[in-house]
């Protein structure tokens, strides 16, 4: 019992600090619900590692944060997907959905590799743009544990991006003149956080709003075999290193058991509530805890490129979609 003590007493700090930052995150969220609260995070742990040194005392409660917590957020995110609802859409909305995230993840990781931005930072732009925004860009450091750097930039990408589909999407539907259950499947397919879905297939009006959101989490259930394979490749990479990941990622297994838990209808909707607020705090503060590890000098190095990049990936997401919807719908 002597030995646990300083190892609790080793994180209290990093954590009461990732506590303030995930409730001021949470806080300028409930006032601005168009701004993300996971990159109001990663800007205020930013801001609060290049405003001052953060002492010593706080990393390992800053470490556990920006790793353990992410991964327990990244898992209750499968209580928010119903398989059957999925299922509903029918084989060829299933389909454009495969081809929307594999070939806007495979496309993005191309034209990256033209910008010359290394893998791992274009890999999680990819995937960002391609499945479910920010969710996705922790959920994917989880597996190939990238700079905090890349992270950071990614997330802001993707954010960014995303929030410019929400007015600009249903704009460019009612130019076309889709209808609401059209506009709403290439909303869903298209724009890169639910809570942006949401906004969009609000403000397209109608039945827009339900298509959006069960085409969404068709994308976010993807997350899983996306997770796997970049697992085994990275186990593939770590042959002779001694140190190799597992097959499947404990969180992703985590991710899957709380799908099939959703599935099943038996979880009361106070308890869904509860779970989604605890998966929007852990990513928030494992976001903040990202943050700290950030240095704004090391963003000079590389530029604009990777805001071209991501807005190439909306571009690409979004054409995938439109065609999918076109062909489909």
């Amino acid at each position: 019992m002597t030995m646990l003590k300083p190892q609790v007493a080793d994180v209290v700090p990093g954590l009461a600090l990732a506590a303030v930052g995930t409730a001021i995150a949470v806080g300028i969220n409930a006032f601005v619900p168009a701004v993300s609260s996971l990159l109001i995070a990663i800007v205020l742990g930013a801001v609060c590692a290049n405003a001052t040194a953060l002492p010593d005392v706080v990393r390992p409660g800053l470490t556990i944060v920006s790793k353990s917590v992410l991964r327990i957020g990244v898992a209750l995110l499968g209580l928010q997907l119903v398989v059957g609802d999925i299922l509903g859409l029918g084989f060829g909305v299933i389909a454009m959905v495969v081809v929307i995230v594999v070939g806007g993840i495979l496309g993005t990781l191309y034209i990256g590799k033209l910008l010359g931005i290394p893998f791992a930072q274009r890999l999680l732009i990819a995937c960002g743009s391609s499945i479910c925004g920010a969710a996705a860009v922790a959920a994917v450091d989880g597996v190939i544990d990238a700079d905090d750097e890349d992270v950071a930039a990614a997330v802001a990408c993707v954010v960014v991006f995303g929030t410019v589909l929400i007015p600009a999407l249903p704009f460019a539907a009612h130019l076309m003149g889709l209808s609401d259950h059209d506009a709403g499947m290439w909303a869903g397919g298209s724009i890169h956080e639910v809570a942006q879905v949401v906004a969009a297939g609000g403000m397209i009006g109608g039945g827009a709003l339900a298509v959006a959101v069960v085409v969404k989490l068709a994308r976010v259930i993807l997350l899983a075999p996306v997770l796997a394979v970049l697992s085994i490749r990275q186990r593939t990479h770590a042959q002779g290193t001694g140190k190799r990941p597992p097959l499947v990622p404990l969180f992703v297994i985590g991710f899957l058991a709380f799908v099939a838990l959703r599935s099943t209808g038996v979880v009361p909707d106070p308890v869904l509530a509860v779970g989604k607020q605890i998966q929007v705090i852990a990513l928030t503060a494992a976001m903040f805890g990202l943050g700290t590890g950030v240095r704004i000098t090391m963003f000079r190095s590389v530029g604009a490129r990777p805001f071209v990049l991501a807005a190439c990936a909306t571009v690409l997401v979004g054409l995938l979609g439109l065609g999918g919807v076109l062909l489909v719908g």
